[in-house]
């Protein structure tokens, strides 16, 4: 059984809210989240296997896996029913969860997608990971996460995020790599029947918020929020805009 590392703030009597990070990413992308939802709601972020303090799990995974090691976490923290929150990976990951959890209640999805291209792009993701290494890929991916503007206003932010990214275990990222090369669940929105928000940054190359939007479309009752200027990680350029969404749909 995989016992995900998280941390948890606010108090056991308040609903709880999960958050589930990037590929490449611990719970410090969940930074300013985990001080604003907690005066609501016990939040707890996660780490996925093989990321920050999570074990590694060695070969390929799935987005089943991952999600099968939020509940076995969940499970062990004595948690019930829960709302999920997940960007990038993570929001495949809560996806999954929305469509086949019946212990989801609500559920948020920050920058992610049904599909995230071909698999062959994962896969070469995944070797260079094993071979040369997360941290080759370290400055390619920052740019992603975050717009221009906020990595020449912000240099020691965008800094702390790089060595995120480039100190995630290589065959812990390799592993996620794969499970994304195999993540389509275009087919199977429709099976998401709570509550959804998807949030978008105006400036995302990965997911722009037509994705975003399609998701809000595909579901049964979901709606797209649009912050600007934002990149993949408005959780970190935007915190004041992602938080007042969140709160505000997890208040529904």
């Amino acid at each position: 059984m995989t016992i995900l590392h998280h941390v948890s703030y606010g108090t056991n009597d308040k609903s709880t809210v999960v958050l589930l990070g990037s590929i490449g990413s611990n719970t410090d992308m969940w930074l300013p989240q985990l001080d604003a939802l907690s005066h609501e709601h016990r939040v707890i972020a996660l780490d996925h296997r093989g990321h920050g303090g999570s074990p590694v799990i060695p070969g390929p995974a799935s987005i089943s896996d991952l999600a099968d090691d939020v509940l076995k976490t969940l499970d062990s923290l004595g948690i019930e029913d829960f709302k999920v929150a997940g960007l990038s990976l993570g929001g495949s990951v809560a996806q999954y969860l929305a469509a086949t959890s019946s212990r989801v209640t609500h559920a948020a999805f920050l920058c992610t997608s049904p599909k995230f291209g071909e698999p062959a792009g994962w896969h070469e993701r995944a070797a260079a990971s094993r071979t040369a290494g997360v941290a080759s890929l370290a400055d390619a991916i920052v740019g992603r996460w975050f717009s221009p503007g906020f990595l020449k206003d912000k240099p020691a932010t965008s800094w702390h995020y790089r060595q995120m990214i480039a100190g995630t275990d290589n065959e812990g990222y390799a592993s996620c790599c794969d499970a994304l090369a195999g993540w389509d669940f275009t087919q199977r929105l429709g099976e998401i029947t709570v509550p959804v928000l998807t949030i978008a940054g105006a400036d995302d190359p990965s997911t722009p918020p037509e994705v975003l939007q399609g998701i809000a479309d595909g579901v049964k009752d979901g709606h797209l929020v649009v912050v600007s200027p934002g990149a993949h990680v408005p959780t970190v350029e935007q915190p004041e805009a992602v938080n007042e969404a969140l709160l505000k749909h997890f208040a529904r």
